[in-house]
């Protein structure tokens, strides 16, 4: 299948973007500014996806899913690192996976540590906050809840899923897929569609550290199943998801 590259934006058509269309994506040049970093700084955290522990929760039996998880919450401006918790959605939201405590091992203690990554995530708190003012009148809110997803989808078995539970919502305020590596393999694109509508757009990310930012709100998501080029392949990235006030619970 003949692969499209997304149109991308430049920083100061991100906020209008999103807002006209529910989703906008950043080439990796674009992020370093936004994130207000080198981009060296960013491909340095590139290697934490090596030897990443495996999803032991997939329900359709597969095997093809390494992944951490780390949560967060972005108050005052400031960011910090938020006491271990279960990743958890309704099954209104997810189908698949839904309504189960899912508990995954922590990113690694000296990542979460660096500048580059307190200040990317914080990059993504304020893009949600700038995106939803109007919907949080008087700016009552200022606690944001971010949830980080390292994520390798391998090919040893053949096929990889990155959403085995198909086209969905993730239940917060926006969500965040950095592309962080893509090797030896074909399929893996991105779909993003109009959540109240029949308008859609379909490409496939590639540059390390390109960002897909959504309005989860307004738009449905999903990722094609990858499978093999040469041997031995992957796809790894970066999901982060940010909702007002707490974290999503039973």
């Amino acid at each position: 299948m003949l692969e499209h590259s997304p149109v991308t934006v430049p920083l100061a058509e991100l906020l209008p973007q999103l807002k006209a269309e529910g989703y906008a994506v950043l080439d990796a040049a674009t992020v370093a500014q936004w994130a207000q970093h080198p981009l060296n700084e960013l491909t340095a955290l590139v290697p934490d996806w090596e030897g990443m522990p495996e999803d032991a929760y997939l329900k359709d039996g597969g095997h093809y899913r390494l992944r951490r998880h780390s949560c967060f919450v972005f108050e005052n401006d400031q960011l910090a690192l938020a006491p271990a918790r279960a990743h958890w959605q309704s099954l209104s939201y997810n189908a698949l996976h839904g309504g189960m405590q899912r508990w995954f091992e922590p990113m690694h203690t000296q990542t979460i540590q660096l500048p580059v990554w307190l200040d990317l995530l914080s990059a993504f708190a304020r893009t949600a906050a700038d995106l939803h003012h109007s919907s949080h009148p008087n700016n009552t809110v200022t606690r944001w809840c971010i949830e980080a997803h390292q994520f390798r989808i391998d090919t040893k078995d053949g096929i990889g899923r990155p959403t085995p539970e198909g086209a969905h919502r993730d239940g917060v305020d926006l969500v965040g897929v950095f592309m962080i590596n893509r090797q030896h393999v074909k399929g893996g694109e991105t779909r993003v569609f109009d959540a109240m509508g029949t308008s859609g757009q379909r490409f496939t990310l590639s540059e390390s550290w390109s960002l897909l930012l959504l309005d989860d709100a307004r738009v449905i998501h999903e990722t094609t199943p990858i499978q093999p080029a040469q041997p031995g392949g992957y796809r790894d990235t970066l999901v982060l998801t940010c909702r007002a006030g707490r974290f999503q619970g039973e």
